[in-house]
């Protein structure tokens, strides 16, 4: 069933910034089940993934967070943002004058949520959208060096198959002499070695997407081998 995702977006969210990034604002969702619920009502499909695009998870906010406190790390550089979920921080990377970024999503609503929340910052400028999934493609480009300065994920290890794909691939990128940066507050699948912890915070959360109010959130910085 086709609706227009714009609009359902619009309609279903607040635009906002979120706690630790005040200087970015999303279209951000007050509670998560009604939103998941009228997603498939609206689609008239049962067993859909939840809307990841309508919060500002820990991971995500970290990440941003760092590169706006550091934009020496992507100023000027080649982004990817993978598993993007609204963008914040592909957006941040923008706000900190990278030259290129690419938010990269498997969510047709993700895709287009991104796209509105540049809109709403004018972050348009150097973002490209890649709606695929990215993770068995090359990390080497065609003279051998990297494809990315940098590739950036939050938040992408609360499962374990996910995990698992993941973390081969962002090490991939890491040999391939990439700035590989991820955010995680704890999640239970996040590899206990190849690992540098670059910076930690406290992160404030919505109750009914996790167990507390706060997070704790470190930005890994992933090398080649674990």
């Amino acid at each position: 069933m086709m609706i227009d995702r714009e609009a359902f977006i619009r309609a279903n969210t607040l635009l906002k910034p979120p706690s630790l990034v005040p200087e970015i604002a999303l279209h951000i969702a007050d509670q998560a089940l009604p939103l998941w619920e009228k997603t498939e009502e609206e689609l008239a499909e049962s067993g859909l993934p939840p809307p990841y695009w309508a919060f500002a998870w820990a991971g995500g906010q970290a990440v941003a967070r760092y590169v706006i406190d550091h934009p020496e790390v992507v100023a000027g550089r080649r982004v990817l943002d993978v598993a993007s979920g609204g963008g914040i921080a592909a957006l941040a990377c923008l706000w900190a004058s990278a030259a290129h970024v690419a938010a990269n999503e498997i969510d047709g609503f993700a895709i287009v949520a991104i796209g509105l929340n540049a809109e709403a910052n004018g972050l348009t400028d150097g973002l490209e959208l890649i709606a695929r999934d990215m993770l068995d493609e090359p990390t080497l480009a065609a003279d051998g060096g990297p494809l990315w300065d940098v590739v950036l994920a939050g938040d992408v290890c609360y499962e374990k198959p996910m995990a698992e794909r993941m973390i081969g691939w962002l090490r991939r990128h890491a040999a391939a002499g990439a700035t590989v940066l991820m955010g995680d507050p704890g999640r239970s699948y996040k590899p206990k070695d190849g690992l540098v912890a670059l910076a930690e915070y406290n992160v404030p959360v919505p109750r009914d997407l996790e167990d507390s109010d706060l997070r704790r959130t470190v930005v890994w910085r992933v090398q080649p081998h674990g």
